[in-house]
């Protein structure tokens, strides 16, 4: 893919709210679409691989807490772990989630999706310079009163 250069100043005069929400509306809209192919939302994902990361270590209060801040999609997460229970893809036991190995593999086969979507938004943009975005985008977080920590 080829993209038109600008010089520095022209770039530097360009609205930051225009490039980080068609930015934004494009990375999600991507990912949306390629986790869509495997009957999941974002809040799947995020769910699923909270759940992998600590196997019987999340309640499902302290996932929908620990998710609800970043969900855009009003999510009735108790919902959406009966239907990961309802697909087989995850078991509750004393209270504590753990993905199946049905599960797994779902959460894999949306991962190596994802990866796709990531990949294509990274053409052209070495590691250095990616990391320089989102430092900057940190600093414009925080300079607007946000928290610009990683989350």
């Amino acid at each position: 893919m080829s993209i038109k250069e600008y010089p520095q100043n022209q770039l530097a005069a360009q609205p930051t709210g225009y490039w980080t929400r068609e930015a934004a509306n494009l990375a999600i809209g991507g990912l949306r679409a390629a986790l869509a192919e495997e009957d999941l939302t974002q809040p799947h994902w995020w769910a699923l691989n909270h759940i992998a990361g600590a196997p019987g270590e999340w309640t499902r209060a302290a996932l929908t807490t620990k998710l609800a801040p970043y969900d855009d999609q009003d999510t009735d997460f108790e919902a959406l772990f009966a239907d990961l229970e309802a697909r087989g893809w995850l078991t509750e036991t004393d209270d504590t989630l753990t993905l199946t190995d049905q599960g797994e593999a779902g959460r894999l086969r949306a991962r190596d999706r994802n990866a796709k979507v990531h990949a294509r938004m990274r053409e052209g943009i070495d590691d250095a310079a990616y990391a320089a975005t989102i430092d900057v985008l940190r600093r414009l977080v925080a300079n607007l009163g946000g928290n610009g920590d990683l989350p």
